[in-house]
């Protein structure tokens, strides 16, 4: 009963997390914003003011594919977001220019996400390998060298909250610096930034309540 529990809270989480931030998108890419800018045109203020001139900023395919390449130094923003003079256009623009500004000012935790990346990105593939062996095989000591693999992409995801929440920081205060919007879509800004960031706490959420389905389930078996 209780892994039924953490399976089924494991899909809803992420689930929830993912129609919020669609619901918000949704609504704030039809709310024009009242300087009648692009999400080309903010990213581009934010980023010249910022001695960041060297950041190219192009359009690419995709929705709410947004992000921002710190090997190449190019902020791609999606159609919607690049030719979009809306409140949704103009917070997601701001908030990869908020990477983009902590990749200049050598962020901590942006430098350890980095460095973190290619290690899970090589381990996950074979996390689960792992564990299904020590699970079938009831392997202690292959089953938890298995959760150690896993823990490696939670520990990537928890690093990336705060460099999500302080991206989105820099976003609003760069916004509100620059006057790229007036006092009154402030609160729709923040309520677009906020819906995006929940759905980096629904990961790790799920994450840990993967890991700890698993350790039950082997737990079970041993018994």
């Amino acid at each position: 009963m209780e892994d039924l529990i953490l399976y089924i809270l494991i899909i809803i989480i992420p689930l929830i997390a993912q129609i919020n931030v669609s619901m918000a998108y949704g609504r704030y890419k039809k709310v024009n914003n009242k300087q009648k800018i692009s999400g080309f045109e903010v990213a581009r203020k934010i980023l010249d003011s910022n001695g960041l001139e060297n950041v190219y900023v192009v359009e690419t395919s995709g929705t709410l594919t947004d992000h921002y390449d710190p090997n190449r130094k190019v902020i791609k923003l999606s159609s919607d977001i690049f030719h979009g003079e809306t409140i949704a256009a103009c917070a997601v623009a701001a908030h990869e220019c908020g990477h983009a500004i902590q990749d200049k000012e050598n962020y901590t935790f942006m430098r350890i996400r980095s460095f973190i990346f290619p290690i899970v990105n090589f381990v996950s593939p074979f996390a689960w390998i792992v564990i299904l062996i020590g699970l079938f095989a009831e392997y202690f000591q292959v089953f938890y060298f298995g959760i150690g693999l896993i823990s490696l992409t939670l520990l990537f995801q928890l690093v990336t909250l705060p460099v999500e929440f302080d991206a989105s920081k820099r976003a609003k205060m760069e916004l509100e610096k620059l006057k790229l919007n007036e006092k009154s879509e402030n609160n729709s800004v923040a309520k677009m930034l906020r819906a995006a960031a929940l759905t980096y706490v629904a990961s790790v959420l799920s994450s840990i309540l993967e890991i700890v389905r698993l350790i039950l389930i082997f737990n079970n078996n041993d018994r």
